[in-house]
């Protein structure tokens, strides 16, 4: 919501787009490869990531611009690589704002400070601030440079159905409607999918009582960019609060409803003045602000059983639903969709076999999982559903006041990347390491030369290496090989050893290691990661 007299995209810092249905109807009914349903950050991320590997999308969304408010601003180490990746990071590193620390305060006095891991090693921050309206700014400027993504805006996908070999769409827009075939389908279009709803299935979990009110407001403060947790502050006894700096003076307020507050009345302009008023009083702030943009959420994790129907595919928001404690909806979306993109375009292009497809559920749904255990410690602590839960909370709280130790219960599990252990295509470990990353985990990263291991990866997989002369028993087309000193800060942190070995995917992933490695085994280990496809 945004104060009286302004419209929903009228901005203090930030000027929206409009963009139009398609008035040129000759070629919209040709069929595509694959259609996106949703124009947010998840979906156009699929989109250049499918560009990326020479696949071409057509692109839906029912709105005329881009989402009002700040909505998800926390965007985390592993999502800049994925940024990097679809060759759009860089305006997000001019823009946004990296943080390291967390700090949280309980009646007004501080009982943890924690820092997430960072250092000279790590090409990028453990976490960003920036709105969301930039995010999709800037992943729609690299879209609409790319030749092979077609979007088009004010277009609602109606209906969705199975056909031979691919799904039929039909769409509306203010010129009309027509129906076009995709040999794929990416639904996109968030919490409330109407993809989702044509094809019958459900989110399952659990609902939260607690409610927050989010709160976007413009000021010169000049706190550093560190996230603070307000618990049971004097301005909302018993609530919990939640501070961001953003760019452009912007700063996000989430503060918690009580359960006998009315929702209604507490999204009026006026109360919302009244309470972010008494939270820049509750952190000593006494300048002049203005009231940017408003709304409210609950703490829900929700999700798919499966997140594949037939042809259709669902990432983001549509497949899984997260408490944002944690900053893990946005960076879990982000992750589904290169997982599926990268996946989709090799079956297409026959590099991979089909089955490889069977795998997006089991790796990104046990993501989620991953996800609700941690999101739902948090939630808990940040929102306690019972009257036992909040008394366990405070207990905690209280004891943090005289022993540091108890804090730590107010850290609020910052998202890190999901291991594909239980894969089917994925290996098993070998056990011959003695440290490293697992097979299925993200490859880490280090110093290499002049810059850094990620930067030497090829665009699809690469096997990194620590012995030259392993790779000329090594022939693997369209497999990059890197050679990485044994001596060398990234073999340390790999614990490899002269003939060891990493297979890693289009997507950083270990899909395979080997401590002793084989040109056979290699074989084998690139096969399984395609799904029975040799390269």
């Amino acid at each position: 919501m945004r104060p009286a007299g302004r419209s929903e995209t009228d901005s203090l810092y930030f000027t929206y787009p409009h963009f139009d249905a398609p008035t040129e109807r000759a070629g919209l009914a040709d069929p595509a490869p694959v259609a996106i349903v949703g124009a947010g950050p998840i979906g156009m991320t699929a989109a250049l990531a499918l560009a990326r590997e020479g696949v071409a999308s057509v692109v839906f969304d029912a709105k005329p611009t881009f989402n009002d408010g700040s909505r998800a601003i926390c965007v985390a180490r592993s999502s800049f690589y994925i940024l990097d990746r679809i060759g759009a990071v860089a305006p997000f590193l001019q823009k946004s704002l990296g943080w390291t620390t967390g700090r949280s305060f309980y009646r007004g006095k501080q009982i943890l400070e924690f820092q997430m891991p960072d250092g000279d090693q790590e090409k990028y921050r453990p976490m960003y601030n920036l709105q969301q309206q930039y995010i999709e700014q800037f992943l729609w400027d690299a879209v609409e440079r790319n030749p092979l993504i077609e979007t088009r805006w004010r277009s609602r996908v109606v209906r969705v159905g199975d056909i031979d070999e691919g799904v039929k769409l039909e769409v509306t827009d203010p010129h009309g409607s027509y129906a076009l075939d995709a040999s794929y389908v990416l639904a996109a279009d968030g919490a409330r999918s109407q993809v989702r709803q044509m094809r019958g299935l459900r989110l399952k979990g659990e609902n939260y009582e607690g409610r927050y009110v989010i709160a976007d407001v413009q000021m010169s403060h000049d706190y550093p960019t560190i996230r603070r947790a307000l618990f049971d502050p004097d301005c909302r006894r018993g609530a919990t609060i939640l501070i961001h700096k953003q760019p452009d003076n912007i700063w996000r307020i989430d503060y918690q409803l009580a359960d006998n507050e009315d929702e209604a009345d507490a999204m009026t302009e006026s109360t919302v003045r009244a309470s972010v008023s008494s939270v820049l009083k509750e952190v000593g702030y006494d300048g002049d602000w203005e009231l940017e943009w408003w709304s409210v959420y609950s703490a829900n994790t929700l999700a798919l059983d499966d997140y594949r129907d037939g042809r259709i595919f669902f990432i983001g928001d549509s497949a899984h639903v997260v408490p944002i404690f944690g900053v893990r909806g946005l960076n879990n979306g982000l992750a589904d969709a290169q997982n599926i993109a990268w996946k989709l375009a090799w079956v297409m292009q026959g590099k991979a076999g089909a089955a490889l497809l069977d795998s997006y559920t089991p790796e990104r749904r046990g993501a989620t999982l991953d996800v609700f255990s941690n999101a739902t410690k948090s939630a808990r602590f940040m929102t306690p559903p019972t009257r036992g839960w909040e008394v366990m909370r405070n207990a905690a709280l209280n004891l943090a006041l005289s022993h540091s130790f108890a804090g730590e219960l107010a850290n609020p599990r910052q998202m890190t990347p999901y291991t594909y252990a239980d894969s089917p295509v994925v290996s098993a470990d070998d056990p011959a390491f003695s440290g490293g990353p697992p097979a299925g985990a993200v490859l880490p990263e280090a110093r290499q030369g002049d810059g850094y291991l990620s930067e030497t990866l090829g665009e699809g997989f690469s096997l990194i290496i620590f012995d030259e002369s392993l790779a000329k028993n090594m022939d693997f087309p369209s497999v990059d090989i890197i050679v990485v000193d044994t001596g060398s800060e990234a073999a340390k942190l790999l614990s490899a050893g002269r003939s060891s070995a990493y297979l890693v995917r289009p997507d950083l992933h270990i899909a395979a290691r080997w401590f002793e490695a084989k040109a056979n085994a290699i074989e084998l280990g690139l096969k399984y990661a395609l799904a029975g496809v040799s390269l």
